[in-house]
């Protein structure tokens, strides 16, 4: 991944949109939300370039009108990190923090970040759901939390209770391959929002 990031920095060194970040790109929103939203790694030149999860991208189309529809972030989404756009009530990370070669992630590169995962989820006093966005995540999350695969198998809109006032949820992957073959509807994924909303209300 290191190698992959330094022949970025020369491959796009003159990209008229300014440098790009070609680093981990850093988790965004508040520690104190109820939610944290777990994507697979960068997109090239969605948050490798733009520094900030799901920015730059389709994926981020649809996850940030989601988020602003459900009243969990304020401000407008433009595609750039710098747009103003605030997150009052979800927390997003991947579950890899650099880009991969052709945007696959190893089993050793999914593993090797599992303890940042760990320690994000451990981070968020007041977490009440995770969302998982895709197969990968999910496991991603379920090995961060000591918890056993086959207990809690993937599906989308699945609910899965991990621990008392803990609940891991699933969503197909909002990226424009499954949206654009139709295995992810933006009311498929609205419905998601819609069946976590209430938990993230329940009070404790």
């Amino acid at each position: 991944m290191a190698a992959f990031r330094d022949d970025n920095r020369r491959r796009f060194a003159a990209d008229p949109e300014g440098p790009w970040h070609n680093a981990p790109v850093p988790s965004f929103g508040p520690l104190g939300a109820p939610l944290l939203i777990v994507g697979l790694a960068p997109g090239l030149r969605g948050a490798n370039r733009t520094g900030r999860p799901f920015t730059g991208d389709w994926a981020g189309d649809l996850l940030y009108a989601a988020l602003l529809r459900f009243g969990l972030a304020s401000g407008t989404y433009d595609e750039r990190a710098d747009d103003g756009l605030v997150l009052t009530g979800a927390r997003i990370c991947n579950a890899v923090r650099c880009v991969p070669p052709e945007n696959k992630p190893t089993p050793a590169e999914i593993a090797t970040c599992s303890r940042f995962l760990a320690d994000e989820i451990g981070a968020m006093p007041g977490l009440r759901v995770v969302l998982a966005l895709g197969a990968i995540a999910h496991g991603a999350v379920l090995r961060a939390l000591g918890q056993r695969l086959s207990a809690h198998r993937f599906a989308h809109a699945a609910l899965h209770t991990l621990a008392p006032g803990l609940v891991l949820a699933d969503s197909y992957h909002c990226s424009r391959y499954n949206t654009n073959t139709g295995r992810l509807t933006e009311s498929m994924f609205f419905n998601v929002f819609e069946q976590i909303i209430p938990i993230l209300h329940e009070k404790r």
